[in-house]
C-alpha cells in the first residue's frame, strides 16, 4: 500500500522541542523529493520545509527557518522534521507530502495542488 505516516507530535511548552516522523511504503522513497506542510484550524495549508532526494539540499519558510531541521534517511524511507524553539502559532497538524513527479522539490507553495499524497497528519500544539 502507498501511504506516509506520520507520527511524534504532542503538546509542548513554548521554547520547547518535538520531533516529527513520517515513514513512507509503497513507493521508492528516494525518487522523490518531500516536504512538509502545516495547518491551523481555519487557515490554508501552509508550506514549511523540503529536502531534495538525496537529503542534501533543504528548504525552510522565513517562519521557521532556524528553528526546525528536515532530513531524511532513504535506507528507512523516513523523513523527519525536528521542531526546536517552538512558538504558539507553531501550533497545527503536520503532514508529510510527496509531490505529484518524481525528482522535484517543491517550495514555496501552499495547498495541496503539488501533492499527490500525504499523510494523516500529527498534531503539534505549543501552550503554556
Amino acid at each position: 500500500e502507498v501511504e506516509l505516516v506520520e507520527s511524534g507530535g504532542g503538546l509542548v511548552q513554548p521554547g520547547g522541542s518535538l520531533r516529527l516522523s513520517c515513514a513512507a511504503a509503497g513507493f521508492t522513497f528516494s525518487d522523490y523529493g518531500m516536504t512538509w506542510v502545516r495547518q491551523a484550524p481555519g487557515e490554508e495549508v501552509e508550506w514549511v520545509s523540503s529536502i531534495n532526494r538525496g537529503g542534501t539540499e533543504t528548504y525552510y519558510a522565513n517562519s521557521v527557518k532556524g528553528r526546525f531541521t528536515i532530513s531524511r534517511d532513504n535506507a528507512k524511507k523516513m523523513v523527519y522534521l525536528q521542531l526546536n524553539s517552538l512558538k504558539t502559532e507553531d501550533t497545527a497538524m503536520y503532514y508529510c507530502a510527496r509531490p505529484r513527479r518524481t525528482g522535484i522539490v517543491v517550495v514555496n507553495s501552499a495547498g495541496w495542488e503539488k501533492f499527490d499524497l500525504r499523510g494523516q497528519g500529527t498534531q503539534v500544539t505549543v501552550s503554556p
